[in-house]
């Protein structure tokens, strides 16, 4: 049986063709990360869009929600849209939070057994899912389990970052990362 190699529509960018407005980004990826996801590989096609993306996320990583939060919404966000990659990578980065494979679950549909992150994750989904204001009673709801207007907002910037990165893989039918490499294999062989 031969194997179907998923290519992305986009070319997925290194430190060696990537555009050199991008450079210094991708080396800084690399020297944290030590490999760079495809994601950002396909994102370096475009200097400004990886620029603001890498600012975004770096404002947000100090931020006040805690990291399992950030996961649920990630997994709720890629689950919607379909983003095969980012399924993979959040589920992954979701267990190493702690989050058992029930909650994983539960957050792709946009739910948890935790009260408070099961109300959050339903006010987000009425603005990614249903793209609208939450109703007002889902908003009083989070901010009396506790959610402050702080997080709130950045809960909803957060879901605006995961929703870009969801529609950029799945536009560009970007590959699960380490797939890539297997296809360059595979075509060496």
């Amino acid at each position: 049986m031969k194997t179907k190699i998923r290519m992305s529509r986009f070319p997925i960018h290194d430190d060696l063709t990537a555009p050199e407005a991008s450079l210094p980004i991708l080396r800084g990826a690399l020297s944290t990360a030590g490999q760079l996801p495809n994601f950002i590989g396909v994102l370096a096609g475009s200097p400004a869009a990886l620029r603001a993306y890498a600012r975004f996320r770096s404002e947000l990583r100090h931020g006040t929600l805690r990291a399992d939060t950030l996961e649920r919404i990630s997994l709720a966000v890629a689950q919607h849209y379909g983003s095969e990659p980012g399924l993979s990578l959040h589920q992954r980065t979701a267990r190493q939070c702690g989050l058992s494979v029930d909650e994983i679950a539960l957050a792709r549909e946009w739910d948890s057994r935790d009260d408070g992150e099961s109300l959050l994750l339903r006010y987000l989904k009425a603005i990614v899912v249903d793209q609208a204001g939450p109703p007002a009673h889902l908003h009083e709801e989070a901010r009396e389990a506790g959610w402050s207007d702080e997080e709130l907002l950045e809960a909803i910037a957060f879901a605006a970052l995961e929703t870009f990165t969801a529609m950029v893989n799945v536009a560009g039918d970007v590959p699960v990362d380490g797939s890539i490499e297997d296809g360059r294999r595979l075509k060496a062989a």
